[in-house]
C-alpha cells in the first residue's frame, strides 16, 4: 500500500475529529445573550441590595416623613388663624395630649387591640368566603353573567347601611360587626378574582386542558396563581374595605355585648362632644390603616409584580 494512502485515513480521521468544533462552537453563541442578561440581572439584584442606607431612607423614608411633617404645619396653621379652640379643633399639641392620656389610661391600647382583633378575623373569614366563591363564579360563565352584577352592587353599597338589618337580626353582639365587614369585604375579593381571571393569556388555559387539569384542579392550579396579581389587589381592597365597614359598624352598634374599639372611642368622644378624643381615635384608625398598607401589602404587591418582571428592581 503506498505511503498517501495508509496517511489517507489518518488525516480523514483528524478532520473528523476536528469538524464538531464548529457545530459545539455555533451551539454555544444562542445561549451567550442569555447567559450575559442573567449575568446582569444578578449584578443588577447585587447592586439593589448594596444600595446605601442613606439613599434608602431618601428614597423611602423621607417622602412620607416630609409629608407628615407638612400636614401638621398646616394643621396648626389652621388652629392659628380660627384662634384657640380646642373644643372644636384642637390643636396638634392637645391632640398630643389627650392620646398620652388615653394612652396611659390603656384606653386606646384596649380600643386598638379589640378593633384589630375583630378586622383582622373578619378580613380572613372573608377571604376564606370569597376565594372559592371567586373562582367558582370565574370559572362558569353562567353563573359569572347571573351573579356579577350583583356582586359589583354590594360593592358599590355602602356596608353601614347594612347596619340596622344586623342589629335586628343578631342584637348588639359582635355577630352584627363581622356580618357587617363581611358585606363589606367579600364583593370586592371577588370582583378582584374576577379582573384577575380577565388577564390571564388564554393560551395557559389550553395548555392546563392538554395536560389533563380541569375542574378544581385548573382553578387552584392554572387559574388562581395566573390571577395573583388582580387577585392581591382585590385584596387589598377588601381589607380597607373590611376597615372602613368595622369602623362603621362600631361607631352605630354602641353597647349590648359588642366590645369597646376604636368606633365606640369615636362615639364617645362625640357624646362628650371632646373633640380631642375624636382626634386621637381617627389617628389611631389612620395609623392601622397605613402601617397595614406599607408593612404587609405593599411588600407582598411589589415583590409578585417584580417576580413577574413587571417591577424594577429598586421599585
Amino acid at each position: 500500500m503506498p505511503p498517501e494512502t495508509a496517511a489517507l485515513p489518518a488525516v480523514t480521521g483528524a478532520r473528523a475529529d476536528r469538524a464538531p468544533a464548529p457545530t459545539a462552537r455555533a451551539d454555544a453563541r444562542p445561549h451567550a445573550p442569555a447567559d450575559e442578561l442573567a449575568g446582569l440581572d444578578a449584578l443588577q439584584t447585587e447592586r439593589t441590595r448594596r444600595a446605601p442606607v442613606g439613599e434608602v431612607l431618601r428614597a423611602k423614608v423621607a417622602p412620607p416623613v416630609v409629608a407628615l411633617l407638612f400636614a401638621l404645619l398646616l394643621w396648626q396653621l389652621l388652629v392659628a388663624l380660627l384662634g384657640p379652640r380646642p373644643d372644636v379643633v384642637p390643636g396638634p399639641l392637645d391632640v398630643a395630649r389627650q392620646f398620652g392620656a388615653l394612652l396611659a389610661d390603656g384606653t386606646v391600647l384596649g380600643a386598638l387591640g379589640t378593633s384589630l382583633w375583630r378586622g383582622l378575623s373578619g378580613f380572613l373569614i372573608a377571604v376564606a368566603v370569597a376565594t372559592p366563591l371567586g373562582l367558582l363564579v370565574a370559572q362558569r360563565q353562567g353563573l359569572r353573567n347571573a351573579v356579577g352584577p350583583l356582586i359589583s352592587g354590594l360593592q358599590v353599597l355602602p356596608s353601614v347601611a347594612w347596619v340596622p338589618a344586623a342589629i335586628i337580626w343578631f342584637g348588639l353582639s359582635d355577630a352584627t360587626v363581622y356580618f357587617v365587614v363581611l358585606m363589606g369585604a367579600v364583593p370586592s375579593i371577588v370582583n378582584g378574582m374576577l379582573a384577575g381571571v380577565d388577564q390571564i393569556p388564554p393560551q395557559l388555559r389550553r395548555a392546563g386542558h392538554v395536560l389533563g387539569a380541569s375542574g378544581w384542579t385548573m382553578a387552584s392550579r392554572i387559574v388562581l396563581p395566573a390571577a395573583l396579581p388582580g387577585y392581591v389587589a382585590g385584596l387589598k381592597q377588601g381589607w380597607a374595605f373590611s376597615w372602613r365597614s368595622l369602623m362603621g359598624a362600631e361607631l352605630i352598634a354602641v353597647g349590648g355585648s359588642i366590645g369597646f374599639g376604636l368606633g365606640s372611642l369615636l362615639e364617645q368622644g362625640r357624646t362628650v362632644s371632646n373633640m380631642a378624643v375624636v382626634m386621637a381615635a381617627v389617628i389611631a384608625i389612620l395609623a392601622v390603616g397605613i402601617l397595614v398598607e406599607l408593612l404587609f401589602f405593599n411588600p407582598v404587591e411589589r415583590r409578585l409584580l417584580r417576580g413577574r418582571g413587571l417591577l424594577g428592581p429598586r421599585a
